[in-house]
């Protein structure tokens, strides 16, 4: 009887080891990202409702599964230059930090696109192989991409320079806003944006270590 028992918890013990293999190789044939995502604006319900949002859709991307998300709550926009004080009078800022399972690199290449994250961290696998058509079909999907949005920005700039004829002829004065940020850079924001890649690389080597001690 103790011999039967030993060979079945044994037997059991096998089992488990074989699934929570099973599991591992799965995992690693989707490729996982942290992404953080910073939305500025107000009121504060607003950003936080927009930003849940903005998750939920990327969940609804082909080949993207969200497998986890960190919604901090916003913060109140301080900035010491006066001018800057004014136009930040009431706005809000917040980041979410969310894990995403991609079927490959092109899917996450959709994420980007779609929602333009602050930062991008690719935690697993350490080693993506690629075939050369298929860094060739990644390449030309990345090209017409590319081509969409330069086609909107051209169509934006040639519709503003005929509002902006129009509104000449009928004499009015108008003058170009001058770009605030060129002048003066935010360097706060480069602050916050370098604290929360600092924050996510934390996690990551921590997780990697508890992985490595397994």
């Amino acid at each position: 009887m103790r011999r039967i028992s030993v060979i079945y918890s044994s037997a059991k013990l096998i089992k488990f080891k074989i699934i929570k293999i099973s599991k591992r190789i799965k995992m690693t044939d989707k490729i996982r990202a942290m992404f953080i995502f910073e939305i500025l604006g107000r009121p504060s319900e607003h950003i936080k409702e927009t930003m849940s949002q903005l998750i939920d859709k990327l969940a609804e991307l082909p080949g993207i599964e969200i497998d986890k998300k960190t919604v901090h709550e916003p913060k109140p926009v301080k900035e010491e230059n006066a001018d800057q004080k004014e136009n930040a009078s009431g706005l809000f800022t917040t980041f979410a930090e969310v894990e995403i399972l991609g079927k490959d690199i092109n899917s996450l290449i959709t994420v980007v696109f779609y929602a333009m994250p602050s930062h991008v961290e690719i935690i697993e696998p350490e080693e993506i192989r690629f075939k050369n058509f298929e860094m060739g079909g990644l390449l030309s999907d990345l090209t017409v991409k590319m081509h969409r949005y330069d086609e909107i920005a051209k169509a934006l700039m040639i519709e503003r320079n005929m509002l902006i004829g129009k509104l000449k002829e009928l004499g009015v004065k108008f003058e170009a806003p001058a770009n605030k940020s060129e002048q003066q850079p935010g360097k706060k924001s480069e602050k916050r944006k370098d604290s929360v890649k600092e924050k996510t690389e934390k996690k990551i080597e921590k997780k990697n270590k508890g992985k490595k001690k397994r």
